[in-house]
C-alpha cells in the first residue's frame, strides 16, 4: 500500500463498469445496429486516477463497489496501476455500478447509468485525513444527491494544503449553480464541456468560464470535443479561463474518424493534472489534456488507450516541438 504522505491525487466519484456499445447509429427513437459490446472499468474520478496513475503520479481513491465480480475487477484495474484502494468499500448489499455507453462513429453517445453500490456510500466511509492527505482531491458526480451532500462536506473539510479538482459531468451541471456553489467556490480547477457549462450556467462557453471564476473557481477549463475551426488551419480544442487571463489551447484542423469518446474528458483531467504536479503553464497543462485524450478515444474504453510516460513524452515533444522536462 502507497504511504498516505506519498499520495499526490486522491479522486471521489462514482465507480462503475460500463458497458460500451458501439452502434451504427445513436438514435432518440426508433432502432440502430450494435457493432460492437466491450465491458471496461470506468466511472469519472476513476478514469482519470487511472490514467495519472499510469503515468507514474501515486494515486488513491474513494469510491464504493459490490461484493460482485465486477466490483473485484474494478478494484483490480486500479491496483494494478499502483493507485492506493484501501478506501474503496466493499457494499455487500448491493451490485456494483453499471453504465451502458452507446457510442457512434461520429463521436456521439449516450450514457444510462444504474448506480448500485454507489449509492450506499455514507460519511462513515469518508476518511477526512486522508482525503487531506494529497496534493489534489479530485472529485466527479455520482448519481444520487446523498453523495453529492457527502462531497459538499468533504470540501468544506479541505485544508489549505489540498488542492480540489472538480469534474462536475453532466449529472450535477444538470442541478444548476445554485447547488454546486459551495463546490465551485473551493475549486482549484474546474473541468466541463461545451455543453456542460453552458447547461451549468446558461452562457456561452467563455462568458459561463468567466461567471465560474468570478464565483470563486480558480482555473475553469473547457473542453470543445472536436474543437472550433479557427479558419486559418488550426481549431480551438480547449479554453481555459483564470482571474488573471484567458488561454486558447489549439490543434490542427484534422477530421477524427471512428472515434470512441467515452472517457475522453477524463483523459484530459489526467493529463492536465498531470501538467499541473509538473509544474507547467497552464497552455503546456491543456495541451497535454489534448494529448492524453487524443490517446484514450484512438481504442474503446475509458482507460485502454492511456499512454505511458515514454509515449506522453514523444507525443508532447512531436506537437510542442520541446522536449517535457521535469
Amino acid at each position: 500500500m502507497i504511504e498516505t504522505n506519498e499520495i499526490a491525487v486522491i479522486g471521489f466519484g462514482a465507480m462503475n463498469l460500463d458497458y460500451i456499445c458501439r452502434v451504427a447509429e445513436t438514435v432518440a427513437d426508433g432502432e440502430a445496429m450494435v457493432t460492437d459490446f466491450i465491458p471496461a472499468p470506468g466511472g469519472s474520478a476513476a478514469n482519470t486516477i487511472y490514467g495519472l496513475a499510469k503515468l507514474g503520479i501515486s494515486t488513491g481513491f474513494i469510491g464504493a463497489v459490490g461484493n460482485d465480480a465486477e466490483g473485484r475487477k474494478l478494484i483490480r484495474d486500479l491496483k494494478a496501476v499502483g493507485t492506493d484502494i484501501s478506501h474503496i468499500h466493499i457494499k455487500k448489499a448491493a451490485k456494483t455500478g453499471l453504465a451502458f455507453c452507446f457510442s457512434d462513429k461520429k463521436g456521439r453517445r449516450a450514457i444510462y447509468l444504474l448506480p448500485g453500490a454507489n449509492s450506499l456510500l455514507d460519511s462513515q466511509d469518508i476518511d477526512t485525513d486522508y482525503l487531506n492527505s494529497p496534493q489534489i482531491a479530485h472529485f466527479s458526480s455520482f448519481a444520487e444527491d446523498r453523495q453529492l451532500y457527502l462531497q459538499l462536506e468533504a470540501a468544506s473539510n479541505l485544508t489549505g494544503r489540498t488542492k480540489l479538482s472538480f469534474a462536475p459531468g453532466m449529472l450535477y451541471a444538470s442541478k444548476g449553480l445554485r447547488v454546486l456553489l459551495p463546490l465551485l467556490e473551493r475549486s482549484r480547477i474546474v473541468f466541463l464541456n461545451r455543453e456542460e457549462i453552458e447547461l451549468l450556467t446558461g452562457k456561452d462557453f467563455k462568458t459561463g468560464a468567466e461567471k465560474l471564476v468570478q464565483l470563486g473557481s480558480d482555473i475553469v477549463v473547457v473542453t470543445l470535443g472536436r474543437g472550433i475551426p479557427l479558419g486559418n488551419g488550426k481549431k480551438l480544442i480547449s479554453y481555459i479561463c483564470t482571474r488573471q487571463a484567458e488561454h486558447q489551447v489549439t490543434s490542427a484542423d484534422e477530421t477524427l474518424e471512428n472515434i470512441e469518446t467515452t472517457g475522453a474528458g477524463d483523459a484530459f483531467a489526467s493529463g492536465f493534472l498531470f501538467g499541473m504536479l509538473r509544474n507547467k503553464n497552464l497552455n503546456e497543462c491543456g495541451l497535454l489534456g489534448d494529448i492524453v485524450a487524443r490517446f484514450v478515444i484512438s481504442a474503446p474504453g475509458g482507460r485502454r488507450g492511456f499512454p505511458t510516460p515514454e509515449q506522453l513524452s514523444r507525443a508532447f515533444f512531436k506537437r510542442a516541438g520541446y522536449p517535457l522536462a521535469d
